[in-house]
C-alpha cells in the first residue's frame, strides 16, 4: 500500500489498544471490525473495509445510518470453502469416519459398515441443496456437478440468474425452504448471518429432513439451533453432520458434539488456504486503485440486507 499509494498515510496497528489514538483522523479503516463507541469517535472516516466476510458485527443502527461505504472480502475463502464442502460431501457418503474409528480399532469392519443403519453411497444422482447461493454456494454447484448431483438452491428471490442459472436443477426461494428439506440428501448452509437467518434450522425444520440425509454447516453457528441438532443427531433422526462452525467458538470441550459418532467437526477452517492473505491484500489494492479514480468499490455491502 504505502508503495503503491505514496500519498497517503498508512497507520498499522497490531490490535486494537492504539485505535482511540488513531481512528478520529482516519478516512479508511482496515479490519475486522468496530464496535459503536470506537464508531462514534471516527468522525472523518468514508469507508470500512472488513477483513471478515461476515459482518453481522457492523450492523448496528449507527453505522447503518451514516452512509458510509462498507466493503467486505466476499470470494476471498470462496474455493477453499468450496472444496472444503465437497471433502465433507465424500467424508460423510463414504463414512470415512466409521471406516477411522475401525481402523484405530485394528478392525477390518466390511460387515459392520456394510450392516450400518446408513450405508456408503453415492454422490451421483443425490439431491444437495444449498441453502444460500452466494460466491460459495455457485463455487460449491461447480464442484458437485461433475459427480452427477441435482442440484437445488435456496435464495431470497427464488432467482439465479445468468451463468449461474445453468448450474442449478430448482431453485426455491426463502420461503418455501420447507417444501426443499425433505426431499434433500444434503443440505449445506452457506447463507450470510442475519436476522432472517437466525436459527434458520430449528427443532421444527430438522425435523422435515429424511432420516437418511446430512446436514454440512460452513456459514455460521447462529444459523442452526444447536440443541436441537444434538438431539436430532442422537436420535439418528437425520444421517449425520459436519460442522465447519458452532454456536460458541471454540466449541467448549463438555459440548456433546465432540463424541457423537454422526458429527464431523472442523474448527472454522472451511475457508484456511495458503492464498489467503495474498487475495485479501489484491482485492484491497483493488478497491484503493477504484477508490482513488472514483469508481464502484468491489464487494459493496448492503447496509439493509446486512450482507
Amino acid at each position: 500500500m504505502r508503495e503503491r499509494f505514496r500519498g497517503i498515510n498508512v497507520v498499522h496497528l497490531p490490535d486494537y489498544d492504539r485505535l482511540p489514538d488513531e481512528i478520529s483522523n482516519t478516512d479508511i479503516f482496515v479490519g475486522y471490525s468496530l464496535r459503536p463507541k470506537q464508531f462514534a469517535q471516527a468522525e472523518k472516516l468514508k469507508w470500512l473495509h472488513s477483513t471478515a466476510a461476515g459482518v453481522a458485527q457492523l450492523m448496528y443502527s449507527e453505522l447503518r445510518a451514516s452512509g458510509i461505504e462498507v466493503t467486505n472480502i466476499r470470494g476471498v475463502h470462496a474455493i477453499p470453502m468450496a472444496e472444503h464442502v465437497v471433502g465433507m460431501l465424500l467424508t460423510l457418503a463414504r463414512r470415512f469416519p466409521d471406516m477411522h474409528r475401525h481402523q484405530l480399532a485394528s478392525r477390518w469392519a466390511q460387515q459392520e459398515i456394510w450392516d450400518a443403519s446408513v450405508r456408503p453411497r453415492e454422490l451421483s444422482g443425490q439431491i444437495l441443496l444449498l441453502v444460500g447461493f452466494g460466491v460459495v454456494g455457485s463455487e460449491v454447484a461447480r464442484r458437485a456437478q461433475p459427480f452427477g448431483m441435482k442440484i437445488w438452491a435456496v435464495t431470497r428471490s427464488a432467482k439465479v440468474g445468468g451463468e449461474l442459472a445453468g448450474l442449478v436443477d430448482r431453485v426455491f426461494s426463502a420461503a418455501q425452504l420447507d417444501d426443499a428439506l425433505p426431499q434433500a440428501d444434503f443440505v449445506v448452509l452457506a447463507a450470510p448471518e442475519t436476522p432472517e437467518t437466525f436459527h434458520l434450522l430449528d427443532a421444527r425444520r430438522l425435523a422435515l429432513m429424511k432420516p437418511s440425509a446430512y446436514l454440512i454447516n460452513v456459514a455460521r453457528g447462529s444459523l442452526v439451533d444447536e440443541a436441537a441438532l444434538i438431539e436430532s443427531l442422537r436420535r439418528g433422526a437425520i444421517a449425520g453432520a459436519a460442522l465447519d462452525v458452532t454456536a460458541q467458538e471454540p466449541l467448549p470441550p463438555d459440548s456433546p458434539l465432540w463424541s457423537l459418532e454422526n458429527c464431523v467437526i472442523t474448527p472454522h477452517t472451511s475457508g484456511v488456504t495458503d492464498f489467503y492473505w495474498q487475495r485479501q491484500t489484491d482485492l484491497l489494492l483493488e478497491n484503493l486503485d477504484r477508490w482513488f479514480s472514483g469508481r464502484e468499490l468491489l464487494n459493496r455491502v448492503d447496509l439493509a440486507r446486512g450482507y
